[in-house]
């Protein structure tokens, strides 16, 4: 039998029976109040002087309990009456709803987490706990940050602090406020975003943080929740936030981020003058070879070219096959799409790349591309129409997002080669900037 924080929880169920079996009548009656025994790793405080901790993680991984269990450890006592580590606590969330809905009366909140006896009673008018011992825990509303301003706290819960409205400004007056006692000390619990200030407070010497992905919880979460979200968003940049817990941080000099990349998504796309297929073939292939960048691109172009706007239909890029298959991937994609033609760079391939799509479908119109500059001078052009607010995302391209937001001015910094950028960039380039150059305002004739 293991032994440690959330031990038992994993285990079979013969072995939680027989465990159970063994206890005294009044250790089985405390033992769901002890939750040092039934804690995960990361829902226990760490060791040390610390001022924050931070728990950071995905959906699901029990980011909520390890908040209520940490007050109730800083304002219980031995005894019911007796006084803990802390008097006054700050529970701030969102909104005064979302505190009350989710850290008091949740099902993980500190009402369910209390023991009867210990249990605090909820002040609706002044919106306030007040447990047996006299502490009292204020609801306190990301939306008023001044509301900060005058109360005093020696602890403090911030739950997902990371979609706060006033973030920064709320977290600040808190600061301040948190005055009271030898160490006063402060709890956060948010699934991560990229937002300035949770990068700030991780950065803060006094700071701690644990992290655990949704899949750390399963044992209390529904496996028909977890196949679902893993097979939905895993992989995605969604995924990395909202399952494993992880902060995912724009590139320094990146060519795209991702508050643009999410602003540009639409439902559907309409009226459009011409669609094409990009192809960025790969040098091999085989398990460890880089991508085929298969992607479809429609524009609608009316009017002057400063109108024009694009829409990325399909990332249908593919991976480790021979070039008789990405060739009917990408024809099989330009007549589901009623795409105009199939676009393809041959620096690699040369003759071949036209040969190989040529086999499949002798009649489909096709034009070769070959790249005379670096692939960041060949994206810039690119990412300014995005800039411009000129391209749209259909969705389901999270994997081409992923390479977009780590094209960067000095380069590309994931792994291998960024194959669906390199298809993107030559769509757009074609419909776009190309079409441009060469579009002609229509004459208007006289009689």
């Amino acid at each position: 039998m293991r032994s440690g924080a959330g031990w038992l929880a994993l285990e079979p169920q013969e072995t939680v029976d027989a465990f159970v079996a063994g206890l005294s009548e009044g250790a089985l009656l405390a033992l769901p109040w002890i939750f040092e025994f039934w804690a995960l790793p990361h829902q226990l405080p760490p060791e040390g002087a610390w001022r924050t901790w931070i728990i950071m993680g995905g959906r699901g991984a029990g980011k909520t309990r390890a908040g209520a269990e940490w007050v109730r450890a800083m304002v219980e006592g031995s005894g019911p009456t007796d006084t803990g580590r802390a008097k006054r606590v700050a529970l701030v969330g969102e909104t005064v709803d979302q505190v009350r809905e989710v850290m008091v009366f949740g099902e993980s909140g500190i009402i369910a987490c209390s023991p009867p006896d210990r249990r605090p009673v909820w002040e609706a008018s002044r919106r306030r706990l007040v447990w047996p011992n006299g502490a009292v825990a204020q609801v306190m509303s990301a939306h008023d940050p001044e509301g900060l301003r005058g109360p005093q706290f020696d602890a403090a819960w911030a739950d997902e602090l990371a979609k706060w409205p006033k973030a920064r400004e709320t977290w600040d007056m808190l600061q301040f406020a948190l005055r009271l006692g030898p160490s006063p000390q402060a709890v956060v619990t948010t699934t991560p975003r990229n937002v300035g200030v949770l990068k700030a407070i991780l950065k803060n010497p006094s700071t701690v943080m644990t992290h655990a992905p949704t899949e750390a919880n399963r044992a209390h979460l529904a496996a028909s929740f977890l196949a679902e979200v893993q097979a939905r968003y895993g992989g995605t940049r969604q995924g990395a936030e909202e399952l494993q817990g992880l902060l995912v941080e724009d590139a320094e000099g990146a060519l795209w981020n991702w508050a643009q990349v999410e602003a540009c998504r639409i439902d559907e796309a309409r009226d459009l003058t011409r669609i094409v297929v990009a192809v960025d073939p790969p040098a091999s292939t085989g398990a460890g070879a880089d991508e085929c960048g298969i992607v479809v691109v429609g524009a609608k172009m009316d009017g002057p070219p400063q109108e024009w706007r694009a829409v990325v239909l399909e990332d249908a890029s593919v991976q480790g096959k021979g070039a008789a298959d990405w060739a009917a991937r990408a024809v099989d994609a330009f007549r589901r799409h009623g795409a105009d033609r199939i676009v393809a760079e041959v620096n690699m391939g040369g003759d071949m790349v036209q040969a190989v799509v040529r086999q499949v479908d002798p009649m489909v119109p096709f034009r070769a591309v070959r790249a005379t500059r670096g692939k960041v001078l060949r994206a810039e052009p690119v990412a300014a129409l995005y800039e411009q607010g000129r391209v749209s995302h259909l969705a389901g391209l999270a994997a081409l997002e992923e390479q977009m937001v780590q094209m960067t001015l000095g380069g590309y910094l994931g792994k291998g080669s960024p194959d669906r950028v390199d298809a993107l960039v030559w769509a757009l380039t074609d419909l776009m900037i190309d079409g441009a150059a060469g579009w002609r305002r229509p004459q208007v004739r006289t009689l």
